[in-house]
């Protein structure tokens, strides 16, 4: 598990739920608590509908230390509060990182264009002090992380800390299919795409000719039928849930129309068949625009203590600069 490997090298790793049914949820859990007794997360897309209810259950029950959602409303806030836990909301624009705010969450993730997966339209380098400026609990920055070098530029802007996706997604520890980890290393950072045609919202892929040809596309109904019903099965819902799950997704905050999540059964579906099964023919890969500065497979520990380095390198740089600066004056 990346994540557990990312809580024992000093980072706080995030394991992310949304494949997992809620016992098998409960199971990770366990099992990282058994191997680990540093504090670590999971992530929740809350717009699952009852599935999602259930998971943050689990994970309130099982005293997770930090729960991190997206793309919905977190009516958990106080209850994870009363045990000690804490509360990320990740968010793509100031407006929701406000709310988030006002909704009693203890720090925000805040995701720039340059990001894997969903983002809005403004990058990292004037979202970030945008939000800095306008919350006042702790910013965690997304999109575009991979060295020292950011993780300094972003603490410069206003944040407290960086989530690095794609480049721990690179690491020996991760469980991406080796396929994706080697297709990365080739790529270069224009070889992403950004398209709503994936999952029906703007979303940021690694460019291989399946999203390729998947960004042309219309709507993929024979997808997305096959789609909906791999994911029933993975997580083992009822058809009673099932439906209840896309009511759910249409009448949320963030609602998402019948045809969103008819892509999004499609994405789920390919992006599981690319991540994990490592399908170059039928699977899709989701990476950042930093791919094309990420080139090697470090451990997720050598990973981390180079990032550390690097800081601490640019830092003594940096004041070496300003010294003679002001000596120059």
């Amino acid at each position: 598990m990346t994540e557990l490997f990312g809580c024992n090298a000093g980072g706080l790793g995030i394991f992310a739920t949304a494949r997992c049914t809620p016992e098998e949820a409960r199971k990770n859990i366990r099992e990282i608590r058994e191997l680990t007794d540093k504090p670590f997360g999971i992530n929740q897309i809350l717009n699952l509908g009852p599935i999602a209810k259930e998971t943050i259950e689990v994970a309130m029950e099982e005293k997770v230390p930090v729960i991190n959602y997206t793309l919905g409303k977190p009516w958990f806030i106080d209850q994870v509060h009363a045990y000690g836990g804490k509360v990320l909301g990740t968010t793509a624009t100031v407006k929701h990182a406000i709310k988030a705010q006002e909704l009693g969450c203890d720090a925000i993730v805040i995701t720039g264009l340059e990001a894997a997966a969903h983002g809005e339209e403004a990058t990292t380098l004037v979202l970030l002090p945008l939000v800095a400026s306008k919350v006042h609990i702790p910013v965690i920055s997304a999109g575009g992380y991979q060295n020292g070098g950011g993780l300094i530029a972003a603490l410069a802007l206003g944040a407290s800390g960086i989530s690095m996706g794609t480049r721990f997604a690179m690491t020996q520890e991760s469980p991406v299919h080796n396929n994706f980890k080697q297709y990365c290393l080739k790529a270069s950072e224009n070889d992403t795409l950004r398209s709503n045609r994936f999952d029906g919202l703007p979303s940021r892929m690694l460019k291989t000719p399946v999203t390729e040809r998947l960004a042309r596309s219309r709507f993929p109904l024979a997808e997305a039928i096959r789609g909906a019903l791999q994911i029933k099965q993975m997580l083992n819902l009822s058809w009673g849930q099932f439906i209840g799950m896309s009511v759910k997704m249409m009448t949320a905050e963030e609602s998402h129309p019948i045809w969103t999540q008819a892509r999004q059964a499609a994405f789920s579906y390919r992006a599981i068949k690319g991540i994990y099964d490592g399908d170059m023919k039928e699977g899709i890969f989701v990476a950042g625009q930093v791919v094309g500065a990420c080139e090697d497979l470090p451990t997720v520990k050598v990973l981390v203590d180079r990032i550390m380095s690097e800081a601490e390198e640019f830092i003594k740089k940096e004041h070496s600069i300003l010294a003679e600066m002001s000596a120059s004056r």
